[in-house]
């Protein structure tokens, strides 16, 4: 008699469970389905493209064994080409159509902004865009889950560093007129402001603009010793290798964490080398001693036949892994409201970005530190944390 009701409640309690999972958008028996909206051939697909191969990886390997609770991930992506029709297309037949779980790495601020009325409606997450901006997190939102340290908290942390440590004057931006770039203009200007500086000057620029002659001879002329960018990938290669050709080799460059990538160390003949920039990870490089960095390190090139995974392998890597967290901290009854729980309960030592990852009801960002880092013989070398 026993062992009947027992065995009854069982079913019961895995009947509603299925009901449950059911009723989840995204979600069934033996699949959790997510969804990227992603840069996989614009300016920003340096950052896109190895995200979603990494993220992949991962996801293979968890499947391998199993999967989350008996659920395979299935990840969709989207390419958007850093291209705002494009973007909202592919949002809603992920969302609508495709009928996604969660969003993950999704790419751009400007993106991710205009993504988030839908995401809102439909209570679906949003983890770990690819995008720094302060919006990912504010205002607050059940369905916002952010990575790292904000583009002005960089800025505001690094203009500082510049001036206490490089003697740095006068500031002023480059910067793309989104949300992106009008970030970080702003944070220079806080930063600036608050360290008793100058802000000199500033140039706004189209996506694939990649003709810096004029810019930069206006703010040289201006008499900026320190240029922060909001750029794309290629674009911030370009603008350094320019002011150098032109003979202006005693201003400074920095970044924000969309001009932290292997790729701009790594460019041929040392043309971006002395450039800053300010970031909410660590750069692999130097960590390679850690066995638990280089055996990803391997296993991504072994599965790649790339020499070395860039910066957007890294947080491909570290964002599938919050995802699985979250996924396994959710049990089997797999719904937004007891995935919320789950993200919200996330604490643990994150090896591969080399930060502390901690969310929480009241916090939905999940590390707020800011790494500043130089180029020193092709290579990104950390100079402090804040």
């Amino acid at each position: 008699m026993k062992n009947t009701l027992r065995n009854t409640v069982a079913a019961v309690s895995m009947t509603l469970a299925g009901m449950a999972s059911a009723q989840t958008q995204g979600v069934s028996d033996t699949e959790v389905l997510i969804g990227s909206n992603q840069d996989m051939s614009g300016v920003f697909a340096a950052f896109g493209a190895p995200a979603m191969t990494a993220a992949n990886l991962y996801f293979d390997e968890v499947n391998a064994n199993g999967g989350v609770h008996g659920r395979k991930i299935r990840l969709v992506i989207e390419d958007h080409a850093y291209q705002m029709p494009k973007a909202m297309s592919g949002l809603n037949k992920l969302v609508n159509s495709d009928k996604v779980f969660a969003m993950l790495l999704s790419l751009g601020t400007p993106m991710n902004v205009a993504a988030f009325p839908l995401l809102e409606a439909k209570g679906i997450p949003n983890i770990s865009p690819l995008t720094s901006s302060l919006q990912m997190t504010d205002p607050p939102s059940a369905i916002k889950y952010a990575a790292s340290s904000s583009y002005y908290d960089q800025m505001i942390a690094a203009v500082k560093y510049m001036k206490e440590n490089e003697g740095s004057t006068t500031a002023c931006s480059m910067y793309i007129p989104s949300d992106f770039g009008n970030e970080i203009k702003a944070g220079t200007l806080a930063a600036a402001e608050a360290n008793g500086m100058t802000f000199a000057a500033e140039t706004k620029h189209k996506p694939d603009e990649l003709d810096f002659v004029g810019s930069l001879s206006k703010l040289k002329a201006e008499g900026c010793d320190l240029i922060t960018v909001a750029l794309g990938v290629r674009q911030a290669i370009t603008a350094v290798a320019t002011a150098k050709k032109i003979g202006w080799t005693d201003v400074k460059f920095l970044g924000g964490s969309a001009s932290f990538h292997t790729a701009v160390a790594k460019v041929p003949g040392g043309v971006t080398e002395g450039f800053y920039a300010a970031a909410g990870w660590s750069d692999l490089v130097a960590r390679m001693g850690d066995p638990e960095v280089a055996s990803w390190v391997k296993s991504y090139t072994d599965a790649t036949g790339e020499a070395f995974p860039g910066t957007g392998a890294l947080l491909g890597r570290s964002a599938a892994e919050t995802l699985v967290r979250g996924l396994e901290a959710a049990g089997q009854d797999l719904t937004q409201e007891s995935f919320q729980a789950a993200m919200e309960s996330l604490s643990y030592e994150d090896k591969i970005s080399d930060i502390m990852v901690k969310y929480s009801a009241d916090n939905h960002q999940g590390a707020a530190e800011v790494i500043i880092s130089k180029i020193v013989d092709g290579n990104w070398v950390e100079l402090a944390r804040q």
